[in-house]
């Protein structure tokens, strides 16, 4: 039966994502409500969100503006289609979008999350040979401890073997590259490592193996976030880009993460200065309040597609939410919030201090690293012998108890919190989890 209380669940009916199942369903964690920095929970506490929900919520919760732009939408226009037929909130948010994205960036093809924009660019990649004339390009390179989301398009190119190992084959021809963290060369780098560039010189002896003219794209995660925020060495990105172009092949540029001001820019691109093919993102694209992807193309990718005669469906390809009316009301107060607030570059003013904050606990019990760049940081731990996870996971715990939400991957310890944040906010973040650190020595 129901509960009879919103705080008084069940919790057997949810198969809930990515969770222990039996384990949090013994302890259920639960947010009924959340404002600004913070999520609130039923007994009326409050917890300082570090983690923005899920990499998303970058303007802080429950803005008004998004609220109210969700609420006059769904009173005005709840659903329509966009296969042959549309409405013109997609086509505003389109155009604003596009107007925020770098270089030749100028076209958008909108989705439900950023597996969905993922598993859309890699179709697209592969398309875009096909009408060249180039149909035998179907190699995709993605990277190791890379994470591209659920889809199978996605997963077949994501690098994290526990996320793959019980789903079979997934999709053929497919390699990677390497990842680019090495600690022994990076450990406790301020921003970007100087050691690495070379790492993407394997591009080539992949290129080697099975032939240019059988890869149609490369897909990285400039920086690679929910493995544990591995930072791109110095010139490693130009460098893809330069091998890429060398050889005709698409580059891809995983944003879900690293979009809408994460790292002191509107996109990770303009960060490194590299403009790749296609960008995927999704997360802050509403912040988080709807549901939605986005894969932005460069025009000659679309124009590829463009070349299809008249009358003919070009992509065949699409969602029945794609650019739901909803979502799109909320991406445009989103990025009109961005805009007036200046996000970007607040979180770029702020990079110094949370960078100070983070590397401050160099030195306590169990830290063997510390990763940072933008509004992202990276504590990894030494593993339990045996464990591994395990220590993460506890300290998460801890943090939680104490009032602050601070993720774990594996024993990483990942920050990634509102582009609002204050400065004492990033100081009782960064406090809570150094006393967490030496208790739990």
């Amino acid at each position: 039966m129901p509960s009879s209380s919103p705080t008084q669940i069940d919790p057997e009916a949810y198969w809930m994502p990515f969770t222990a199942n039996r384990r949090y369903k013994r302890d259920p964690v639960l947010f009924d409500s959340a404002d600004g920095m913070y999520y609130h929970r039923p007994d009326g506490s409050k917890v300082l969100d570090g983690i923005a929900g899920l990499w998303c919520v970058n303007a802080g919760h429950r803005r008004p503006e998004v609220v109210q732009a969700i609420a006059h939408c769904a009173d005005r226009l709840d659903y329509a289609s966009s296969f042959q037929m549309s409405h013109p909130l997609a086509f505003q948010f389109a155009e604003a979008l596009c107007e925020q994205a770098p270089g030749e960036l100028s076209h958008v093809f909108f989705s439900n999350s950023g597996s969905e924009a993922v598993d859309t660019a890699l179709k697209i990649a592969l398309g875009y040979h096909k009408a060249r004339g180039q149909g035998q390009r179907v190699r995709l390179i993605g990277r190791e401890r890379s994470y591209h989301g659920v889809g199978f398009g996605g997963l077949s190119v994501s690098g994290i073997g526990g996320h793959r190992k019980n789903f079979g084959n997934l999709l053929p021809y497919v390699d990677y590259l390497p990842h680019t963290y090495d600690r022994s060369q990076m450990a406790y780098t301020r921003g970007q490592p100087a050691w690495g560039a070379h790492l993407a010189d394997e591009l080539e002896r992949i290129v080697a193996l099975h032939d240019a003219s059988t890869i149609a794209a490369v897909i990285v995660e400039p920086v690679a976030g929910s493995t544990g925020v591995l930072v791109p060495p110095q010139g490693y990105l130009r460098r893809l880009r330069e091998i890429c172009d060398r050889h005709g092949i698409l580059l891809i540029f995983d944003e879900v993460i690293c979009a809408f001001g994460r790292l002191g820019a509107p996109f990770a691109s303009e960060r490194f200065g590299v403009l790749p093919d296609i960008v995927t993102c999704a997360k802050g694209l509403t912040n988080g309040a709807i549901p939605m992807g986005a894969t932005l193309v460069r025009d000659a990718v679309y124009e590829a597609y463009m070349d299809a005669p008249e009358g003919a469906i070009e992509f065949s390809h699409g969602y029945t939410y794609s650019g739901h009316p909803v979502a799109c009301a909320a991406g445009l107060a989103t990025l009109a919030i961005h805009q007036s607030e200046g996000l970007a570059q607040r979180a770029r003013e702020l990079e110094p201090y949370w960078e100070d904050a983070a590397h401050a606990l160099c030195g306590l019990p169990g830290v063997v690293d510390i990763r940072n760049i933008g509004l992202l940081a990276a504590v990894e731990l030494e593993p339990r012998a045996g464990k591994p996870g395990q220590r993460g996971f506890g300290v998460h715990q801890a943090c939680l108890a104490k009032g602050s939400l601070i993720r774990s991957s594996g024993d990483a310890m990942l920050l990634s919190p509102p582009l609002i944040i204050e400065k004492a906010q990033i100081d009782e973040l960064f406090s809570t989890l150094s006393e967490v650190l030496r208790q739990d020595a």
